[in-house]
């Protein structure tokens, strides 16, 4: 049975392909191809390309901008060097401090080592200077700087520093003023059509009207496009300031720093010359600098040379460069160069920082508002042709009766004027029939949840993430630190085949084999632990797990500092997440001992002896190993992470004299010390927080490296596990299991999976492979250096804040700032909501497009004239098009989101709902508005009124029911599928903001500004039937809601050949496979 769901899905997935490259506006959400941006670019119709597309305006081939990158670090390069013949040949000091901002003079006479020497030793990674200086030991001297103790976290120290060596900043290029944005808006080509017009219009009318009368025409054209464009520049502006803080939250690094002895927290950008970093994997290196000490430290740096291999670090081969990436182990650096003083500063002040991206439903809405706007230029082309027509051949009279052109009588100016005018009402509609403001919504929406989305502590990293987020169909999600609470402490023990209660209670052990376990706790740990001067507490630091056992090893009469003094470290092999344990080797008076510390089980059986409670040896029988097993299975019955020490003598012989980095530390013949279990609490919330996603149709997966009976436990606490449904294989898996099944294999089983435990990372790039397969749109959570694959691989990547490394935050596409399970269903609510606003808006554009040009082709064939003028129109334009994006585009989630199932890859933007709104909301309007344009006089009784001002007021009145129509239909906009349009309202403030100045600027025009908008002052009745009409949209809209659609989308029924064409391959791939 799965084998046969399997062969039904896979041909509707390659189908889909298909359809997908077939249609230019289909873009993937990761990784578009320049050849898929370029097909879409070319097949979008735009008006101006400068606001449309922002980023695909100049797509150049992969190796044009590979030969861009290579031209940029040349030139980094050339300016360090530049720097370099500066500092050496230039005889002017001020020269000096005006290249580098640094002052010379207070540099020699606070520090003894010359700026240019240091600048040189970082530039060159001269051994032989930094020997002459005496090594890194003699530098951190000449920098006022402790090894082990970092400097001082004075203020007025770090002050010093960055006023002598500079600041870790670098220049930001200079962000583009609103008077760009202004200049980006006047490209519009209608906006352009209609400044000429306006000018002609206002030449010829000051000609023949003179100065007083004849300007208005014109002038009033200017100033309904100059409106137009500040509204938008003003609207772009904003948008960028919010795009470019999002950026700098994105590049501020929190490193890990020691001042005054003590690990502490800073921003990247707080870095000075003198600091002393710790490093770990994942991390990358914050600045220049030269290595103190380090345990198998590779880094990558490939950034700066564009080698792809890892270059290991020791005192041969010292200097680290700012920017790369710790690929593996750790250690600690001397910071030597920050900013602009290092190669990594000089290339990000040459590199433009504007990394935005169409994201795919930008790019939909853009094929959207091609087809509208080739509709809007059929029609517009149509009236312009039948107006002229009507015009020339003196079929258009003037309001007093008269007709306006009489060949062989008319002067050529007023009948040029004529003609001009008719050009500038097709352009006009044209304004409003092509949506240039649709894709655009997208930006605005995106912008204004990015920013709210940080406030629920989740930053965003590439904009395409928040809307896939609303399709997301399963999140595979990591249990420490996300699931649970990540602050660990040591709750059981178990030692000598003793479990001792409580679990600091070691005084059935002797001294010799507590001092064994000390040493292995103090010596095989990232962690360190600082004791205050003062007397107070200790201070940990290091991940949960390590501050959770160094934390049990003080409470078991660990002395940290004189554990560490008592050995020397002779090789390090670091935590590995796929073999799950880490060794030392360590050097004392009693010998060389290796120590091992990892996953239970998987110690456990490397172990061929156990040490008792009187610290002998004895050898591990098939009891013994079963006993363990059972004390290690009991733990994580109990939902403990469970953690084992061994260690094992290690001949002084057999270790290498020379490449000792090399060396592979024994593993197998190990004794068994101890076994710890680890209490990680759930999160408060997380239970409900699984529980929204389930009813939204979003299955949690749990993916842990954890015990499977860890996972169990946890899984049934967090509630992704039901007590009463199946826990065993395929809904339970280990990693291995699943790493060893065939692809086909693995899906038929990877619908079922809910719990992987044991898994490595690689274990969960297979699992999100078989689930995209599948169909599902996959969101991962991760936090190692080795979930990048998974993590890039994902739909949407997220990444951990607080626990994540900095390899795996730039793989990804959120940042989950609080390592929250909570924060990863808000920013699903999130996605869901940019989707539903974008679709609010979709729905009260296209209602506003169907309708104006309806009225005004019908009244331009019939009458020759239309009601809406090119002033009326365009500020028609402006609420529909940036007011508004503003006020529907900006909707807060509510929870009704999460009671729907995830959106469709596929699904149509325009929904049947959608249309039906859509129709009964235009059908009206446009019968309304229709009837008051051919029989208005009457209806409004306006026969006692002279013609011109009888048809003043008829347009008028059309002219402001209009307007009227479209704010009441924003409320129905707001909820598409509620009844209910008010629910929430005065949450939004935004929104009613917007209402309200629509509103009162509609009421100036027609009382005030008459003059410009050709509109005369209305009567308290015409306001209220004005008002009236609006309203009746209202119950309108509610009772429209109990009209049923029809399940196939409405575009289908006009797309047979491609359905047939799309039956036909999948009967092809259904017989393939």
């Amino acid at each position: 049975m799965a084998h046969g769901r399997l062969s039904t899905l896979l041909p509707e997935i390659r189908s889909s392909g298909r359809d997908l490259s077939d249609d230019p506006f289909d873009l993937p959400h990761k990784s578009a191809s320049v050849d898929r941006l370029r097909r879409w670019r070319q097949a979008a119709l735009e008006l101006n390309s400068s606001r449309r597309f922002r980023y695909t305006q100049y797509l150049k081939n992969e190796e044009a901008k590979e030969r861009e990158m290579i031209q940029r670090k040349i030139r980094a390069h050339a300016q360090v060097i530049r720097a370099a013949f500066l500092f050496k040949e230039a005889g002017e000091k001020d020269l000096r401090e005006a290249y580098t901002g640094i002052k010379l003079a207070t540099a020699s006479r606070s520090f003894p080592i010359e700026l240019e020497k240091l600048t040189a030793l970082n530039r060159d990674h001269d051994n032989v200077m930094l020997q002459e200086v005496g090594g890194v030991k003699g530098l951190s001297d000449l920098l006022k700087s402790n090894l082990d103790k970092g400097i001082s976290p004075i203020g007025d120290e770090l002050s010093q520093r960055r006023e002598v060596f500079g600041a870790n900043t670098y220049p930001r290029k200079k962000r583009k003023s609103i008077l760009r944005f202004v200049f980006e808006a006047c490209k519009d080509l209608t906006l352009i059509i209609l400044m000429v017009a306006a000018a002609i219009s206002l030449t010829l009318g000051m000609t023949t009207e003179g100065a007083d009368e004849g300007w208005y025409d014109g002038g009033s054209i200017f100033l309904a496009v100059f409106l137009v464009i500040l509204v938008t520049a003003i609207s772009d502006y904003r948008q960028s300031l919010q795009f470019r803080h999002l950026n700098e939250e994105k590049q501020n690094i929190q490193v890990e720093v020691v001042r005054g002895g003590k690990r502490c927290g800073a921003s990247i950008f707080d870095l000075v010359v003198g600091d002393v970093v710790p490093l770990k994997i994942g991390d990358q290196v914050p600045a220049d600098g030269v290595l103190i000490s380090g345990h198998s430290l590779a880094i990558d740096e490939s950034s700066m040379t564009g080698e792809s291999k890892t270059v290991h670090k020791d005192q041969k081969a010292p200097f680290l460069m700012s920017g790369c990436k710790v690929a593996d182990g750790y250690g600690s650096m001397l910071v030597t160069g920050v900013g602009t003083n290092t190669e990594w500063g000089q290339l990000m002040a040459n590199l433009s920082e504007d990394n935005g991206e169409e994201t795919p439903l930008q790019v939909r809405l853009n094929g959207v508002a091609t087809f509208i706007g080739m509709v809007g230029l059929t029609v517009a082309g149509a009236v312009l042709v039948v107006l002229w027509i009507r015009y020339f051949t003196g079929h258009t009279k003037d309001p007093d009766g008269t007709t306006q052109f009489v060949a062989g009588t008319t002067r050529a100016k007023k009948g040029f004027m004529g003609a001009i005018r008719i050009l500038t009402i097709a352009v006009t509609i044209v304004v409003v029939a092509v949506p240039e403001g649709l894709p655009l919504a997208v930006t605005l929406t995106l912008a204004y949840s990015m920013r709210k989305m940080m406030r629920d502590k989740a930053l965003v990293r590439r904009l395409s993430s928040c809307e896939t987020m609303g399709s997301a169909t399963t999140i595979c999600s990591d249990k420490t630190g996300t699931l649970t609470l990540n602050k660990m402490t040591v709750v059981q023990s178990y030692f000598g085949g003793t479990t001792l209660d409580p679990c600091d209670d070691i005084r059935a052990m002797s001294c010799g084999a507590t001092e064994l376990l000390i040493e292995g706790i103090a010596q095989n740990t990232t962690g360190t632990i600082f004791l205050p001067e003062d007397g107070g507490d200790a201070e940990l630091s290091g991940s949960p797990t390590e501050k959770a056992i160094l934390s049990w090893g003080l409470k078991i009469g660990m002395d940290f500092n004189d554990a560490q003094s008592k050995s020397q470290i002779l090789h390090v092999f670091p935590f590995n997440s796929e073999k799950k344990r880490g060794g030392v080797a360590v050097q004392s008076d009693a010998g060389v001992r290796v120590h091992w510390k990892g996953a239970a089980e998987l110690v456990l059986s490397s172990c061929k002896n156990w040490l008792t409670l009187d610290g002998s040896v004895q050898p591990m029988s098939a009891e013994k190993y079963n006993e363990c097993k059972k004390s290690i299975e009991d733990m994580a019955m109990s939902s403990l992470r469970c953690v084992a020490f061994a260690y094992c003598p290690c001949e002084i012989e057999t270790i290498p004299k020379e490449d000792i980095a090399d060396w592979k530390l024994p593993e197998d013949d190990l004794t068994l010390l101890c076994i710890v279990g680890i209490k990680d609490p759930c999160r408060p919330g997380v239970r409900s927080a699984v529980q929204l996603c389930t009813n939204a149709g979003v299955k949690v997966r749990m993916v842990t490296g954890d015990n499977i009976e860890t996972a169990k436990a946890i899984a049934l606490e967090c509630g992704i596990l039901d007590a009463n449904g199946a826990i065993s294989e395929p809904f339970v898996i280990e990693g291995k299991v699943f790493r060893e099944m065939s692809e086909a294999a693995r899906g038929d089983i990877v619908d079922n999976i809910t719990v992987m435990g044991r898994s490595s990372p690689n274990d969960k790039l297979l699992l999100v492979q078989a689930l995209k397969r599948k169909g599902h749109v996959v969101a991962v959570t991760g936090d190692g250096t080795n979930d990048a694959p998974a993590l890039h691989e994902a739909d949407i990547g997220l990444s951990m804040g607080i626990s994540g490394t900095e390899v795996a935050k730039e793989s990804s596409d959120i940042i989950i700032l609080d390592d929250n399970f909570t924060s990863v269903v808000k920013v699903v609510r999130w996605g869901r909501s940019v989707y539903a606003n974008i679709q609010k808006f979709i729905q009260f554009q296209l209602t506003v497009n169907v309708a104006a040009l309806v009225i005004n082709v019908v009244a331009a064939v019939s009458s020759g004239d239309v009601p809406l003028n090119a002033v009326e129109l365009l500020w028609v334009n402006l609420i529909m098009d940036t007011l508004g994006a503003l006020a529907l585009a900006t909707e807060p989630p509510t929870d009704n989101l999460m009671k729907r199932q995830p959106v469709g890859r596929r699904e149509p933007l325009v929904t049947n709902i959608m249309w039906r709104n859509l129709f009964v909301q235009a059908i009206y309007q446009i019968a309304i508005l229709l009837i008051f344009d051919f029989s208005g006089r009457s209806i409004l009784r306006l026969q006692n009124e002279s013609r011109e001002d009888a048809e003043k007021t008829q347009n008028t009145f059309i002219f402001n029911t209009f307007v009227f129509c479209q704010i009441f239909n924003e409320f129905n906009a707001r909820k598409p599928e509620e009844r209910n349009v008010f629910k929430g309202i005065t949450k939004n403030h935004l929104f009613m903001g917007i209402i309200a100045i629509t509103t009162v600027f509609q009421i100036l025009i027609i009382e005030f500004l008459g003059k410009f908008f050709k509109t005369v002052r209305l009567n308290w009745r015409l306001w209220l039937v004005s008002v009236a009409i609006g309203i009746i949209s209202w119950p309108l809209a509610y009772l429209g809601k109990f009209i049923p659609v029809p399940v196939r989308p409405l575009q289908d029924y006009f797309k047979p050949t491609s359905c047939w064409r799309r039956t036909r391959r999948d009967e092809e791939d259904g017989g393939q496979s």
